[in-house]
């Protein structure tokens, strides 16, 4: 390539940067050949090919476009013609006709129209379709009274025509795409930027000489090093290939506005990163990325020319270490990241952590689970009788201290790690402990300070599900209203926003009425269903457990929202290893062959922060409901509320068990005891506001009390005792309650109460409009009077209540009106499991 070299009596950099040194290490490193018909090594010009998927480079949608441009969207001469077309986008695509553009459309400048039987003019457009020596003769014709007006058409078709010009140079600077203009070596865009040079001085003698040091007129899937200092130039094409060569998209729009950005230095090496970041403060996000990693890729690339290799320190780069990604089917990391091993404290056990990844070469998953690990143990030691420096003077009780740390490993928000999670990371500490041994980097460590029996975390699935984390059924029906929002600005891949928006939205109700966990969902086959007598079954992967093409019911809306998106699904193809995968992955160098569940999580996330307020089941102080918390909503609360509202309708605990794949019936009875906690705690709120018909306080004595007499009568509890060993029904005065001594209503009753005065109200109407006798008609008024008066009575006392006691009163009412609608079986969609099918 025709890089400048440096000449080795160069001045250092200030910081002693041996520049000759270093730009020797450079033109090794960079690749000569690297994308061949993009990179032009000659003229340091960089052209994106729109069909390269990892250049930022996109044709026109205009399919009749030869317009590039940096989104898939409309260049924007096709803009303005579709908005004054009236035609549907698509439509317009696939039938506008593009006029030929000049040099102000961004693109090289069209040939001039201007003919002469089968001469052509070679010469660029200027102005209305000719170039500058054309234009000049039309207007010459027009002062003459030439028909036509503004269109050159007529005198074009004319036997006026004169071509003296049909094959014309390209433009002197190199790398120029554009013709030579009216006989100059340059071409119109240069021609100005000379002419501009030469009002200061700066356009020299030669025209040729002055365009050595130009840069070419540049499209927007175009770059050029040409302007930059020799070391610079090397510099940045060394990180764009380090980019490359980590799969990341190569934006020519960032590094062209780099190239504007850093002009007036000779190194990288002279930029620290506050300053850099500062000089790109109001640009995308897209080009301070660039500047970030382009600085990390030099600064690395001098440490080697330095004779210091990636991983020789203490604190690694991820991507110059080449630490492998587990979620890339290449192992290439597509994100940045840094693994810091100062932060063990110990040096025995940096350095044998440091050997283990030198030698085991881990991905970035494996790399930091072991340093996880290594860290927590490193805090354990740290807090014991000299730190744990000395290997040869730990004890048992200093592994003993190790243990307990690790049995009590929390997440940073102090929520404790799940037993499998700190059993794993107990594990590894102990595999470092017996790598170091057998690598001989341990042999002064005391034989005490090893794993005995005792040093175990039991194994359970008490909590497997985090059980409690339930969304309630009322934030579900808010979230359903917003789904035609889920997925919005969500890039995945080439997929198109509609077809996001649908796999989404098909994903998220799949984890809503089947209650699988994240995993289970996006990992579920293409073909995923199974119809028996026209009942749909849905086929999955217990993967947790190793449990294999799991059957589970599910309802026939839920069967119709994925029917509908597997016929989709065959429609867009998507990458080739995930054919056989109902959510397909992003890429096709993902090395998860469907949609990750993470990927699920921020487009649920992300669709949840952007929603109006959701109302949660709390009341305020002003009686309006308090705001849910958002960040409760995420794909595993889900299985939460699909279980607990199956346990909080009464569907038996085996049956339950079943449905959700349990292998213990302790972590599905998990459910039915929130179920019971929140009524028992309701109960005894609401049985110290019992009163008695005419409104007295009647409190009862005991929860027990309260539920045995609450089976009575559907309008509130009964003291009757014939009546309450009967269960309700052995009335004597058949369910006249407001007139009865024994009726002890209260405030979670008050809507069965109203609407039995609805009821009432009703009865009376049609019984005066059959001519009822007069003491039926007084029956029901009665009757209405007596339940309004209980009904009126309730409010009053509610309403003199402090706000924060009518709060509790109010939700405790809630539970206990759902507890009691449970308790008369209300179905729900799954309540049956095949034995033969469903849950082996």
């Amino acid at each position: 390539m025709t890089l400048a070299l440096i000449r080795d009596d160069t001045p250092a950099l200030p910081g002693g940067v041996d520049l000759a040194a270093w730009t020797r290490w450079l033109q090794d490193a960079v690749v000569p050949e690297w994308r061949p018909g993009e990179w032009d090594p000659q003229a340091l010009l960089f052209t994106g090919d729109p069909n390269n998927p990892r250049t930022r480079a996109n044709s026109c949608r205009t399919v009749a476009c030869s317009t590039v441009v940096h989104t898939r969207s409309f260049c924007s001469v096709c803009v303005k013609a579709l908005s004054v077309s009236g035609l549907d986008a698509e439509v317009f695509a696939s039938e506008y006709l593009p006029q030929r553009m000049a040099a102000t459309s961004g693109q090289s400048p069209a040939r001039c129209e201007a003919r002469q039987e089968d001469r052509h003019c070679g010469y660029p457009v200027s102005a209305r379709g000719v170039c500058k020596d054309h234009y000049k003769l039309w207007q010459d014709w027009k002062r003459k009274g030439g028909p036509g007006g503004d269109d050159p058409g007529q005198w074009l078709a004319s036997a006026e025509i004169q071509v003296e010009v049909e094959e014309v140079s390209m433009c002197v600077v190199p790398g120029c795409p554009t013709a030579q203009d009216s006989g100059l070596p340059l071409c119109a865009y240069h021609r100005r930027r000379r002419s501009a040079d030469a009002r200061t001085g700066e356009a020299g003698q030669d025209a040729a000489s002055w365009a050595e040091g130009q840069v070419p007129f540049l499209l927007q899937h175009q770059f050029s090093l040409r302007q930059l200092a020799p070391v610079l130039q090397l510099e940045l094409l060394y990180a764009v290939q380090q980019r490359d060569q980590r799969g990341a998209k190569l934006d020519t729009q960032c590094v062209r506005h780099l190239t504007r950005v850093f002009a007036g230095y000779g190194s990288l090496l002279e930029v620290d990163r506050p300053t850099a970041l500062a000089m790109v403060e109001r640009a995308s996000n897209n080009t301070r990325a660039h500047v970030k990693e382009f600085l990390r890729h030099v600064q690395a690339g001098y440490e080697q020319a330095s004779g210091n290799g990636p991983r020789d320190s203490e604190v690694w780069d991820a991507v110059t270490a080449k630490v492998a990604s587990r979620y890339s089917r290449s192992g290439r990391r597509y994100n940045q990241g840094t693994i810091d091993f100062g932060r063990i404290s110990q040096p025995w056990l940096r350095e044998a952590a440091l050997a283990w990844a030198r030698t085991t070469d881990p991905d970035s998953y494996a790399l930091n689970r072991m340093m996880n690990s290594c860290v927590r143990a490193s805090q354990a030691l740290d807090a014991r009788p000299g730190g744990g420096q000395d290997e040869a003077r730990l004890a048992f009780t200093d592994v003993d201290a190790v243990v307990e740390g690790f049995r009590d490993a929390r997440k940073p928000d102090g929520e404790r790690y799940s037993n499998s999670v700190r059993r794993d990371l107990l594990a590894k500490f102990f595999q470092m402990l017996d790598f170091g041994r057998r690598a001989g980097l341990l042999d002064r460590m005391a034989g005490g300070f090893a794993r005995q029996q005792s040093h175990s975390i039991p194994s359970d699935e008490d909590n497997e599900d985090e059980i409690g984390k339930a969304i309630p059924e009322s934030v579900i029906a808010q979230l359903d209203t917003h789904l035609d929002r889920l997925g919005d600005g969500f890039p995945y891949g080439s997929m198109a926003p509609q077809d996001v928006h649908l796999m989404f939205r098909t994903a998220y109700t799949v984890l809503r009425d089947t209650g699988r966990r994240p995993i289970e969902v996006t990992s579920l086959k293409s073909a995923c269903l199974e119809v028996d007598g026209g009942e749909f079954t849905l086929v999955w992967d217990n993967h947790k457990k190793k449990r294999y093409r799991r059957r589970l019911p599910i309802t026939k809306t839920t069967a119709t929202v994925i029917q509908v998106w597997q016929q989709r699904r065959r429609q867009i193809g998507g990458p080739a290893h995930s054919r056989s995968y109902l959510f397909p992955a992003i890429s096709e160098d993902t090395g998860v062959h469907h949609l990750l569940a993470g990927n699920l999580a921020r487009a649920i996330r992300a669709w949840a922060d952007a929603l109006p307020v959701l109302d949660s089941e709390v009341p305020g102080l002003d009686g309006f409901p308090l705001p849910f918390d958002s960040t409760l909503v995420f794909p595993y609360a889900f299985r939460h509320s699909y279980a607990q509202r199956h346990a909080d309708a009464g569907v038996q605990p085996d049956v339950l068990r079943d449905l959700m794949d349990h292998r213990s019936i302790d972590t599905t009875m998990g459910y039915y005891k929130i179920s019971l906690e929140r009524k028992r705690s309701a109960v005894n709120t609401l049985r110290l506001q019992v009163v008695d018909r005419s409104g007295r306080p009647a409190p009862m004595a005991s929860a027990t009390a309260y539920e045995a007499r609450s089976v009575a009568v559907p309008y509130g509890n009964c003291t009757e005792p014939t009546n309450v060993k009967a269960g309700g029904k052995s009335c004597a005065l058949r369910f006249q309650c407001a007139g009865c001594g024994f009726y002890r209503p209260d405030p979670s009753y008050l809507p069965a109460i109203e609407e039995h005065l609805h009821a009432l109200r009703a009865d009376r109407e049609t019984a005066d409009a059959m001519d009822a006798a007069p003491f039926v008609l007084r029956n029901f008024t009665d009757q209405i009077d007596a339940f309004k008066d209980v009904s009126d009575t309730m409010h009053r006392r509610l309403a003199e209540l402090p706000t924060d006691q009518r709060a509790e009163i109010e939700d405790a009412s809630r539970i206990l009106r759902k507890a009691r609608a449970a308790e008369g079986r209300a179905l729900l969609p799954l309540t049956v499991i095949h034995r033969g099918g469903g849950a082996e």
